[in-house]
């Protein structure tokens, strides 16, 4: 992270870097924004503008894997310090879909045009486009002469009723994770993220993953709680913007060299 790693290293947590939970600084502007209250009622199938979080996020239930997910499982081997880890962010690959909502989930930016839907994480600056067209996913990712599959897939969205955003997803890059703990996907994931304006300052989402291939049924991944950003609130150091955080190779390679190297010499005086 190109803000974050720095001063991560010099304290000597980089871990905080790599988990779920909510930074101090997120924590703080949440809580200012908390002070706004629900703000009246929900404009009408509108979710412009920037949102902090999340808060209060869950994670939902423990999935049960297919004779092939739990194989596939095995292979994955998260550790923050180990020498062993393969999770692909080691390697500044991208976070992936859905895995980029549950891990340093600062912050959503909403863009809504007539046929489509331009969302914007803060980390990363991961851009996705929803369309709203009417048009199907495709069926045929990865297949000859199909589109090839990509971090972040494929996404159609339509309205739920007045308030509540409905988006699914396919053609998933089969080399990212869901979370840090390593669970897979397998190439026919289907992922429903659901967003629901239940107030002009508060978001509420849900992210449900389908994989009959890996899972034995649907489960939820996360649920999380956003705050609307006005436009002159002062949050992450700028006015009305998210801080800008990337994950940089050359910084993760320095991140690996102190951090694996500090794993090695603790288990050596074990």
């Amino acid at each position: 992270m190109q803000n974050s790693f720095s001063s991560l290293i010099v304290i000597g947590a980089a871990a905080l870097a790599l988990s779920p939970n909510l930074s101090a600084q997120v924590v703080t502007h949440v809580q200012l924004l908390e002070k706004n209250g629900p703000g009246g009622p929900a404009p009408r199938r509108d979710l412009y503008g920037a949102w902090a979080g999340p808060i209060g996020a869950k994670r939902g239930e423990e999935p049960s894997f297919t004779p092939a997910g739990l194989a596939r499982f095995k292979l994955n081997i998260p550790g923050t310090f180990s020498t062993d880890s393969n999770d692909p962010y080691l390697k500044c690959d991208p976070w992936g879909f859905p895995r980029n909502l549950l891990q340093e989930s600062k912050g959503l930016a909403f863009s809504q045009m007539p046929d489509r839907i331009s969302m914007v994480s803060q980390y990363d600056r991961i851009g996705r486009i929803v369309w709203m067209d009417g048009r199907e996913l495709p069926k045929n990712v990865g297949a000859k002469g199909g589109p090839k599959s990509r971090w972040y897939g494929y996404s159609v969205g339509h309205w739920d009723g007045d308030y509540t955003l409905v988006v699914n997803t396919n053609g998933l890059d089969v080399r990212s994770w869901l979370d840090q703990a390593g669970h897979p996907h397998s190439a026919d994931m289907r992922v429903e993220e659901r967003y629901t304006r239940v107030s002009y300052n508060v978001l509420e989402t849900t992210v449900t993953v389908d994989d009959p291939k890996f899972y034995t049924k649907p489960f939820v991944l996360l649920t999380n709680t956003y705050r609307w950003i006005p436009s002159q609130f002062p949050a992450f150091g700028t006015v009305g913007e998210f801080d800008e955080q990337f994950c940089v190779p050359s910084d993760m390679d320095e991140y690996n060299k102190i951090m694996l190297g500090s794993a090695g010499e603790d288990q050596a005086e074990k």
